[in-house]
């Protein structure tokens, strides 16, 4: 197994494909968190998620990184504490101030990598995060080099849009997986996975959803997912709301080619199903493909929808199908043509203007995407 690993958008840090969240942390009375990240390490994983406040996880964490800390990337939240024994998240600028502090000390480092300003899924909290100068005190952090980037947790798209617009944040943390793609913003995550939300049969992804993926793409603000595997319903028919199970293959197969993904972080509770994400690394093409899976959903359906899975290959021109029709859709979500697509565009081997439009594309793509008018749409976008 080789780990393959991606820019976190444009920042100057890579990170590995596969990540660590660090929902096992505290099992086997936080034994687990050094089994995991040794097992991440010796793998070649890179960046893990902290979002848990209790000061003895963090504690496992600092004494698991002893000697080690150039090892990881280290994505840990801002406003998430530990008040009366109880998580607590806030916004209340001293309290922040103070968490930060203790989570620096027990972690025992000079300098977070990412600070990731903690689950925002209102407009409202967003306001209260600039308004109460929790954004002021991530930036005053990092002028101050104790942290390098500026991060933002969100399962809302409108509210996730809103904050990347302003500029300051820099890496976006984001629930990620074809069933919540589909549903519109709301306020309560609850409702990402309410029955009640796939009750009647559901087409395409939501467009704010897209729209966030495509704008994080074009700013050079990188994502890293949660909820990935839909806290493991995606892998079971029963609890699935698609009416049908995914692999892990599968489902951190969909995240990474999305638009702007960096690293897919693997909530893992034991060596066993980190083992089971890290086996993507050496999976075949087969292995990884979910669109005939996503054809076979009886609740869901893509039909005309480019999912970048590539079915569309090979092309007789060695045009990289997928990658032009991304591009393409950058462009358009943008309604112009932003510098970093246009080069981003210009590098490909082979250009839309190459189609011949012989059609053997269209044959494959399971999901009926008029690739022809896309070529010559791209090509007139493009140029060439």
């Amino acid at each position: 197994m080789r780990m393959v690993y991606r820019n976190l958008g444009a920042t100057d840090i890579q990170v590995s494909e596969i990540g660590l969240g660090c929902e096992g942390f505290s099992e086997a009375e936080y034994r687990m968190c050094g089994d995991l990240l040794d097992r991440a390490a010796d793998s070649g994983v890179n960046i893990f998620d902290l979002y848990a406040s209790d000061p003895q996880v963090r504690a496992a964490v600092g004494r698991t990184l002893h000697g080690r800390r150039n090892k990881f990337i280290i994505q840990s939240h801002i406003c998430s504490t530990w008040k009366n024994g109880q998580y607590l998240r806030t916004r209340d600028l001293p309290a922040v101030k103070q968490g930060f502090e203790e989570m620096m000390r027990l972690l025992d480092i000079d300098t977070l990598d990412i600070g990731m300003i903690h689950y925002c899924d209102s407009l409202k909290d967003w306001d209260e995060i600039v308004n109460r100068g929790v954004l002021d005190f991530a930036q005053k952090l990092k002028r101050e080099g104790r942290i390098r980037e500026i991060g933002l947790s969100s399962h809302n798209p409108q509210v996730a849009l809103k904050a990347i617009e302003t500029g300051a944040i820099r890496v976006l943390m984001f629930s990620v997986n074809p069933c919540y793609d589909l549903q519109p913003a709301n306020e309560d995550v609850e409702q990402l996975w309410a029955d009640s939300a796939y009750a009647a049969p559901l087409t395409n992804m939501d467009p704010e959803r897209q729209k966030l993926y495509e704008t994080c793409q074009r700013m050079g603000v990188g994502i890293t997912v949660m909820k990935c595997f839909g806290g493991g319903d995606l892998l079971n028919a029963e609890l699935s709301p698609a009416g049908a199970a995914l692999t892990v293959n599968q489902c951190i197969h969909y995240c990474l080619t999305r638009p702007a993904i960096s690293s897919v972080l693997v909530g893992a509770h034991n060596l066993e199903q980190l083992d089971a994400a890290l086996a993507y690394e050496s999976a075949t093409p087969e292995e990884r493909d979910y669109a005939q899976a996503f054809t076979s959903f009886p609740k869901i359906s893509w039909k005309g929808h480019c999912m970048y899975c590539s079915h569309c290959a090979p092309c007789p021109q060695r045009i990289d199908i997928a990658e032009v029709t991304k591009f393409l859709n950058l462009a358009k979500a943008q309604g112009t043509l932003p510098e970093t697509v246009r080069e981003h565009y210009k590098v490909l081997e082979r250009h839309a203007g190459d189609c011949v439009q012989c059609g053997a594309c269209e044959q494959r793509c399971p999901f009926g995407v008029s690739i022809r008018a896309n070529m010559k749409r791209a090509q007139e976008v493009f140029g060439y």
